[in-house]
């Protein structure tokens, strides 16, 4: 089920679309959007996906447990399972804060800062994230591919295997999920007769 097409106003994004077959493998882990205590704020931020799936927004219609871990999951090993490729990938919210990829606009990171994008907020931060994504998955105005969807696509080549095999990569599949991103055919194929 094709959850998200979308179109950008950005130059790197025109007529790029997000592919997104399964917001709970975006939500790492089912648990994107849980309650967090952020460096920005003095309380604990609680139920700030609900502005989200109200009508009209990015995540309307998006079933509330692939946006929060469902309460009957209790163990990490069973969170993870929630992840398309059953793999763990990224890193923690700490991690995020002491790289100062944060910003005070959108505490949860840059998929809040995509949702925000995608109901049309504009703001001065919107070229860093927006070059974040290019760097991890998308095409820079040069041409060059971001280095973990061409640390995939090498990794498919070098294996002499099909775009979609998940046994490549399940890890770094992953990752480009939470990025918003699954690699087409159309992508590999573009990028295997260019090398």
């Amino acid at each position: 089920m094709l959850l998200w097409v979308h179109k950008f106003d950005h130059q790197f994004w025109k007529d790029y679309r997000c592919y997104h077959q399964g917001l709970g493998s975006f939500h790492d882990q089912g648990g994107y959007w849980r309650d967090i205590k952020s460096t920005f704020y003095k309380n604990i931020l609680k139920d700030t996906w609900k502005k989200y799936i109200i009508k009209g927004k990015c995540l309307e219609g998006v079933d509330i447990d692939l946006l929060v871990t469902p309460e009957s999951i209790k163990t990490k090993k069973d969170k993870i399972k929630l992840n398309k490729y059953n793999k763990k990938a990224g890193t923690s919210l700490d991690y995020w804060h002491q790289q100062n990829w944060m910003r005070k606009q959108d505490p949860y990171g840059w998929v809040q800062w995509y949702c925000e994008f995608y109901d049309g907020r504009r703001s001065p931060d919107d070229k860093r994230q927006i070059m974040r994504w290019v760097n991890f998955t998308g095409i820079n105005s040069n041409g060059n591919i971001g280095r973990w969807k061409i640390n995939l696509m090498n990794k498919i080549k070098n294996s002499n295997t099909t775009y979609d095999d998940e046994k490549i990569s399940p890890t770094i599949r992953q990752s480009l999920q939470h990025w918003a991103y699954q690699l087409t055919e159309k992508d590999y194929n573009m990028y295997k007769n260019t090398t």
